[in-house]
């Protein structure tokens, strides 16, 4: 979560050079080959186990990196780090109604009470006393189009990490996505990559996009979901936008006025409200399954 909190304020830095799908494209690549150059140095690999696989790679792929990170990277293009990380954030918020439809799984009450809270604390960081938009409104929807990706992305995720290394899963995932983003990147943005002069800040910041959060935040990510399950590894996702904003005020001086920051509060609180409830359901469950063991 640190290292996705961080990203947000590293893409903003790369998107004064090139557009967010360039700057995708370069993370995926760059990605990719700091993940298979450790597979093959390491004798990691894994072969696709069931025929049903080679159509779930290239479908999650297609849901994250490519839809997750057009909605993503062209979300904060238009609008603030604080602000974008705060509604990608909401992307556990929704796992309890995901979860409701495609496993019929319980909604508690404090569930819908935190996702109540939560969107009043967006609405207050994107609305002014008018109703006018504060925040860009097409990036605020391309920022929801990216955790509706997520949403559908983690459904797919579930059914790969019990048969492959979450290693392995990021690092078939990002090449397959390179393959996605590479026909709009030659068409619309080669040219204006071969016209951007590299320097230190912009190569700074894009490797430690590739590797920091393209690479160890999905991997130490899919451990935890693989470990602690959907629900309990989907908390931390809370902490993003602190982080976000913590770095972003002291890196690109991003303004924070008593609006944003009551925002951002009333967010996080409604997100830890919707998940509070589900940890402990969990932790009853987990312990009667110890009582009924003994």
């Amino acid at each position: 979560m640190l290292f996705w909190g961080l990203s947000y304020v590293w893409s903003k830095i790369v998107f004064e050079y090139y557009s967010p799908l360039t700057t995708v494209f370069l993370r995926l690549v760059l990605s990719s080959i700091f993940l298979l150059g450790y597979i093959m140095i390491m004798q990691k690999a894994e072969k696709v186990k069931k025929r049903i696989d080679y159509w779930l790679f290239p479908l999650s792929a297609l849901f994250n990196p490519f839809l997750y990170f057009l909605g993503e990277s062209y979300g904060l293009n238009l609008v603030s780090p604080s602000v974008s990380a705060i509604i990608i954030a909401t992307i556990p918020l929704f796992t309890p109604l995901l979860a409701f439809v495609a496993y019929h799984e319980r909604i508690s009450s404090l569930n819908i009470f935190g996702i109540l809270i939560s969107f009043i604390g967006i609405t207050v960081m994107i609305l002014k006393p008018d109703l006018s938009f504060r925040a860009d409104p097409l990036g605020i929807l391309y920022l929801f189009g990216g955790v509706a990706a997520a949403l559908i992305y983690t459904l797919i995720l579930k059914r790969l990490t019990v048969r492959y290394s979450p290693l392995c899963i990021i690092a078939y995932q990002n090449v397959i996505g390179i393959f996605y983003f590479l026909p709009f990147f030659l068409l619309f943005h080669y040219e204006e990559f071969i016209r951007v002069k590299p320097n230190f800040e912009l190569i700074s910041s894009l490797l430690m996009l590739a590797v920091f959060a393209s690479s160890l935040a999905f991997i130490f990510y899919t451990v935890a979901v693989r470990n602690l399950g959907m629900s309990k590894a989907n908390v931390y996702s809370n902490l993003i936008p602190v982080f976000t904003a913590i770095f972003a005020f002291f890196t690109i001086g991003e303004q924070f006025d008593l609006i944003k920051i009551t925002g951002i509060l009333i967010v996080v609180i409604g997100l830890s409200l919707s998940q509070k409830s589900k940890i402990r359901i969990y932790n009853k469950r987990h312990k009667k399954d110890i009582n009924l063991r003994s």
